[in-house]
């Protein structure tokens, strides 16, 4: 996703997603800014998972773990242009048998439709000749601000009506646990700016750095996030099970659109997940 313009409260457009003005560009980041990711997003331990009693080996980019599919990701690849419509887009792509360490030949296909509303759906789906995982997601940066003030980005109001969360150890893999948001800096079920518990002297937002980290779904929207500046307000909906809350904690001043310098924390994603 390149731009999304959206109107204020006056009827002001802006465009709210952070990117990048050529195709190079995107294809050095390391940020996964605007990208689909897959076969599986986030983080796998040591980039080994165990599937019908047999062991896959994925890449290993992101120190010892595997990190949103691995080498030569998705959002660096030529997609095929397979249905083309007024408010709707779609893109398919083969990735082969062992494609960075995932079984199967499979046939993807990622659709984009503007719907009424206001509404931008994303839709995967995939077919796969042998057992394999899909974990598909956008990892798009939002800033409702605008993409040219990352300044603002952690003054905005979050809600996530999430009961849970599961805390990361030093490598950013979930511990495993799931525990209750009550008493958390991460307890966002009613809207507080991101900023307010950010430097909170927490183990979880320590480790991370900021938030990081995977909210269960259980009700949507599953996230709402507004702007009280300019009154842009946007709802996550999804069918998956969990929410990765990202806010750019490893945003380190890379030139964006127009010039404009992303800045730490210049903007924030919601992954949609299974985990």
């Amino acid at each position: 996703i390149l731009r999304l313009w959206v109107p204020d409260k006056a009827g002001n457009l802006a465009d709210v997603i952070l990117g990048f003005d050529t195709p190079d560009a995107y294809d050095v980041s390391d940020t996964h800014t605007g990208a689909v990711v897959g076969r599986s997003c986030n983080r796998i331990r040591k980039g080994q998972f165990t599937l019908n009693g047999k062991t896959y080996q994925l890449d290993i980019n992101n120190g010892s773990n595997s990190l949103h599919g691995g080498f030569h990701p998705y959002k660096n690849r030529l997609w095929t242009l397979v249905r083309l419509e007024e408010n709707c887009i779609a893109f398919s792509l083969r990735s082969p048998d062992g494609d960075q360490g995932f079984p199967g030949n499979a046939q993807i296909r990622v659709t984009y439709t503007l719907e009424s509303g206001n509404t931008l759906c994303i839709a995967y789906d995939a077919v796969c000749d042998k057992d394999t995982v899909f974990n598909m997601t956008n990892h798009s940066y939002f800033n409702l601000a605008g993409q040219d003030r990352p300044e603002k980005a952690m003054e905005q109001t979050l809600c996530i009506p999430g009961r849970i969360f599961c805390p990361d150890d030093a490598d950013n893999i979930p511990t495993g646990e799931l525990r209750n948001v009550e008493g958390t800096p991460f307890d966002f079920r009613e809207p507080k700016p991101i900023s307010r518990d950010i430097g909170e002297d927490y183990e979880c937002l320590k480790l991370q750095g900021g938030y990081d980290h995977n909210w269960e779904v259980f009700c949507n929207p599953c996230a709402i996030v507004s702007d009280p500046e300019s009154g842009r307000t946007m709802s996550v909906y999804t069918d998956c099970v969990g929410l990765q809350f990202y806010c750019g904690n490893f945003l380190e001043g890379d030139m964006g659109k127009g010039g404009v310098s992303y800045c730490y924390r210049g903007g924030i994603a919601l992954e949609t997940q299974f985990y």
